[in-house]
């Protein structure tokens, strides 16, 4: 990776981390998006998220072709697309951080349905980004419904 891929692909360099990469994207994704959340609309996260989606693609699809190699444990800016929208649909409140964190990293990890299908047969960037996107958008709505549910609760 040239040094300008390197730090997109990596997510800041945090995909480089040697232990958990995918979780240091994902806290890298969570509090940068908590960032923009507190100072913009969630339309502007979900923007940025299409952004750096396609932007993704594009670049991982490059490395791949020169690299051959499919899915690069460094490549985390898929897990800061997941997490970025699974806020968009939890919030920016604390506990809203919390369980999108705690549910993305969950679905990420164990790939269930969908999830897993598409991580296993979709090509490309499209692969590497679209399981993370799943992940994201289940993520959001399981953190949203548990918030509601708290809410009903009491609690």
């Amino acid at each position: 990776m040239n040094r300008t891929e390197k730090l997109f692909l990596s997510a800041l360099y945090t995909g480089l981390l040697p232990k958990a990469p995918g979780t240091w994207g994902s806290l890298t994704g969570l509090f940068s998006g908590a960032a923009v959340l507190r100072y913009l609309e969630v339309e502007t996260l979900f923007l940025l998220t299409v952004l750096i989606t396609l932007f993704g693609v594009r670049e991982i699809n490059r490395y791949e072709k020169r690299t051959g190699i499919h899915d690069d444990k460094r490549i985390v800016i898929d897990e800061v697309a997941g997490i970025w929208l699974a806020l968009c649909f939890s919030g920016p409140s604390l506990p809203a951080l919390v369980f999108s964190f705690l549910f993305f990293r969950l679905f990420d990890i164990w790939k269930p349905s969908i999830i897993g299908r598409i991580d296993r047969e979709a090509p490309g960037g499209w692969g590497v980004m679209g399981d993370d996107l799943v992940a994201g958008t289940a993520a959001g709505l399981a953190s949203a419904l548990t918030l509601e549910a708290l809410e009903y609760l009491g609690f």
